[in-house]
């Protein structure tokens, strides 16, 4: 698994909102100054961190994004998954994207010996980014 630039800019917009939580809006433009984010770029996370149910947005001179849930109940797998999708490394092994191999000579998924190891690689990375959450994430940078 590769993290794509829009999954790495997402998460570090998300540290912005996780360290502002219930206490402000942030603005686009204050995201991408402190995280060095393409604004272009940006807005077209943040929309569909929006969509995906994770942010709210408010029009107007104080206006901006807040995260809608708390960032202890978000977690960075499914922030991957909504701007990348699945964190599987191959379709076959996916658990939300299952895509069937074509041309595979294996009738029965446990003969196949590529699924035999990649299986075990998507359980290890969604072990660990499906139970780090905004908060673990944000708590380097508070320390830092």
């Amino acid at each position: 698994m590769k993290l794509s630039k829009k999954s790495e800019y997402g998460l570090r917009a998300l540290i912005e909102l996780t360290l502002a939580y219930e206490q402000a809006t942030l603005q686009r433009h204050q995201i991408a100054k402190r995280q060095h984010i393409p604004i272009e770029f940006l807005e077209q996370i943040l929309l569909a961190l929006k969509r995906a149910g994770l942010l709210a947005s408010r029009r107007g001179l104080k206006g901006g994004y807040t995260l809608i849930k708390p960032p202890g109940e978000i977690t960075v797998g499914q922030v991957i998954r909504i701007l990348d999708g699945p964190l599987a490394p191959i379709g076959c092994v996916s658990k939300t994207a299952y895509q069937k191999c074509r041309d595979c000579p294996y009738t029965d998924k446990a003969e196949c010996p590529v699924q035999h190891v990649m299986g075990p690689v998507r359980d290890a990375i969604a072990g660990i980014l499906d139970h780090c959450t905004l908060n673990d994430f944000a708590a380097s940078h508070r320390r830092g």
